[in-house]
C-alpha cells in the first residue's frame, strides 16, 4: 500500500519507521528544508526501537513537495498536531485526487477543516476524511533518524466525513492497522473519543507548580497522583455525557480503563501506562505557554467539547474551568482562537441539521 505521512513529529517518525517495516510504500513529507535534506544525505532510512530491538526501516521517499508525498498515496496519514491543522490542510488540498484518505490521529475535529480546504479541488472528488482518538503509537523521536515506540494502539475508534463514506474510509485505513479499526460513526463521534483533552489538561495545569520550577518533570509519573486521576475521571464522564447528549452509543472509550489492569481494554494495550512511565522518555521540560498539551489539548480540545457540549444541552463545569485558567496562562480568547463550532463554520446548524450534513457533507 502507498501511504503519505505528513509531519516530522514523534507520531510522524513512529507511522513512517512501523508503515515502512511493514512492507508498505511510505513517502515521508515534513516543511523543513534543511531537516529534509539532512534525512535524505543520511540516507533517508529511520531506525525504529521497540522491545524487539532495534530496526533499520527504509523510506521510498523524503520531501519537503506535499505534491510528491501525496501522488498516488491511498491513505494520506497525519498525526501532527491539531495547531498544524489549517497549515497543512491548506497546502494538501490542491494536491489531493479522486477516493484519497485523509486520515488524522487524534483529530479534535480537524476533519472539517481538511474537507473545507479541500472543497475548492474538482479533482478531490469521493475524497474522504477521519479521525481517530488518540496517536496510534506511544513514541518518542531519539534523534533525528530514530523514534522508539513504547507500545501500539490495539483499538482505534474511527469517525469519518462524510459517514456516508465509512466503508470506503475504514476499508483503506485497515489496510494499514490490520484488526486495530472500530467504526465509531461519523466525525464529531471521533473527535469526541480524543482522549487528549481528557488527560492532558488536569496534568499540565494540576502540575504547574513543578513543571514551572523543574527543569524536567515526568507528569505521566510523579504527576499523576489520586486526586488528579479523581478529577481526570469527572472531567471524562464529561464527555462521555456530551456523546450520550448527541445520540452517540457505547462504547465510550473512558479513560479510566487506561489504568486498570483488567476489565474492558482501552485504545492502547494492558500496562501500556506502566510501560509509558518506566520508559522515562516522557520525564521531559514543558513550558506551559507553548506545550501542546496546553495549545493543542487544552486551548483547542477543550474549546471544542465545551462548544459541542452546549449544543448537545449538557453542562461541562470542568472542562470549561480548565479552559479558563489555560486561557489566563497563555491569554488565549477561545471564543476568538479556540476550535469552537462557530469557527469551524458550524455555528448555524441545530443537532439535526449538523449531524445530517456530518453524514452527507451536504450543507
Amino acid at each position: 500500500m502507498r501511504i503519505a505521512i505528513l509531519g516530522g513529529g514523534n507520531g510522524s517518525f513512529a507511522a513512517a519507521g512501523d508503515f515502512a517495516l511493514r512492507g508498505h510504500e511510505v513517502r515521508l513529507w515534513r516543511r523543513d528544508k534543511a531537516a529534509v535534506a539532512d534525512h535524505i544525505a543520511n540516507g533517508g532510512t529511520i531506525i525504529v526501537k521497540d522491545i524487539t530491538g532495534a530496526h533499520n526501516a527504509r523510506l521510498a521517499l523524503v520531501t519537503d513537495d506535499i505534491a510528491k508525498a501525496v501522488d498516488g498515496a491511498e491513505l494520506i496519514f497525519c498525526p501532527a498536531p491539531a495547531t498544524s491543522h489549517d497549515d497543512i490542510a491548506a497546502a494538501l488540498a490542491p494536491c489531493l485526487k479522486a477516493d484519497q484518505v485523509v486520515f488524522l490521529a487524534p483529530g479534535t475535529l480537524g476533519t472539517l477543516i481538511f474537507a473545507h480546504a479541500a472543497k475548492s479541488n474538482s479533482q478531490a472528488k469521493n475524497v474522504c476524511f477521519a479521525e481517530t482518538g488518540t496517536l496510534p503509537w506511544l513514541a518518542r523521536k531519539h534523534g533525528p533518524y530514530e523514534v522508539a515506540i513504547t507500545t501500539r494502539a490495539t483499538r482505534l475508534p474511527v469517525g469519518v466525513f462524510p459517514a456516508k463514506s465509512e466503508d470506503h474510509a475504514l476499508a483503506v485505513i485497515g489496510q494499514a492497522f490490520p484488526g486495530v479499526i472500530e467504526a465509531c460513526g461519523d466525525a464529531l463521534s471521533g473527535a469526541l473519543m480524543n482522549a487528549g483533552p481528557i488527560i492532558h489538561p488536569p496534568l499540565i495545569l494540576m502540575n504547574a507548580g513543578p513543571l514551572e520550577h523543574f527543569d524536567r518533570w515526568d507528569i505521566h509519573n510523579e504527576g499523576t497522583q489520586p486526586s488528579i486521576r479523581h478529577v481526570t475521571d469527572l472531567l471524562d464522564r464529561e464527555r462521555i455525557a456530551v456523546r450520550q447528549g448527541l445520540g452517540y452509543g457505547a462504547p465510550h472509550f473512558p479513560l479510566a480503563d487506561h489504568y486498570k489492569e483488567d476489565g474492558d481494554e482501552w485504545m492502547y494495550g494492558r500496562r501500556s501506562h506502566n510501560q509509558l512511565t518506566k520508559s522515562g522518555d516522557w520525564r521531559e521540560h514543558i513550558d506551559l505557554k507553548t506545550h501542546r498539551y496546553m495549545r493543542e489539548d487544552t486551548l483547542l480540545g477543550l474549546s471544542l467539547l465545551v462548544s459541542v457540549a452546549r449544543l448537545a444541552g449538557v453542562d461541562t463545569p470542568l472542562a470549561q474551568s480548565f479552559l479558563t485558567l489555560g486561557s489566563a496562562i497563555c491569554d488565549f480568547n477561545a471564543a476568538k482562537e479556540g476550535r469552537t463550532l462557530a469557527r469551524l463554520g458550524l455555528g448555524a446548524y441545530d443537532r439535526a441539521g449538523l449531524q445530517n450534513y456530518l453524514k452527507t457533507g451536504v450543507a
